[in-house]
């Protein structure tokens, strides 16, 4: 069993946290695991994605190729588009709604909305909503990390709590329960 995941966002979202996690879980489940990143401009709000596949047996790339990957993971819908070449036949999208404008000539969001709406698997929630409904702003990334443990057979949900606690346990308590509470929030659909 293998899941190739592509992830994307806009430096300072919280993509590589979310890799952390999912990487933490990958290992303490016994899965080989690949991992690459590209940081670019990530701290002037540059794109920032990374390549993550996990396996049950081992990886010889840590590159997905264009077509191959199971699943996109973005915190921003228009990275989500940007990386449609390395989706799989059979992959997956799961998306923020909502927009990171952070570029003058940003694509019109009723299109951008259109052009999610089209594909054939995808979910998207306005993340950073739920987050602050939560009391949790910084943890709409743990929100989008629900939303995908629905689509991650190679791994529990169980996995990914344990990891959360791993992860941010030396971050404090709350810390802790806020991504928590973020991540059920985002795999129940909230």
């Amino acid at each position: 069993m293998k899941t190739d995941i592509k992830l994307a966002g806009v430096g300072g979202q919280g993509i590589l946290s979310i890799a952390t996690v999912i990487g933490e879980a990958a290992t303490a489940a016994g899965l080989h695991l690949k991992q690459a990143e590209v940081h670019g401009m990530s701290q002037r709000g540059g794109d920032v994605q990374s390549d993550l596949r996990l396996s049950t047996d081992p990886i010889h790339s840590d590159l997905i190729p264009q077509g191959g990957a199971d699943l996109i993971l973005s915190m921003e819908p228009m990275e989500a588009l940007r990386y449609l070449p390395y989706l799989g036949p059979e992959g997956t999208v799961v998306t923020s709604s909502k927009p990171f404008v952070n570029i003058p000539d940003y694509p019109n969001e009723i299109a951008l909305q259109e052009e999610l709406d089209a594909l054939p698997r995808m979910t998207k929630m306005d993340i950073d909503a739920v987050a602050k409904d939560l009391m949790a702003p910084r943890s709409a990334n743990m929100v989008l990390l629900g939303m995908a443990a629905r689509h991650l057979a190679i791994l529990s949900p169980d996995d990914l709590r344990a990891a959360i606690r791993t992860v941010f346990g030396r971050k404090g308590e709350k810390v802790v329960e806020d991504n928590l509470k973020a991540f059920d929030a985002g795999y129940e659909g909230l």
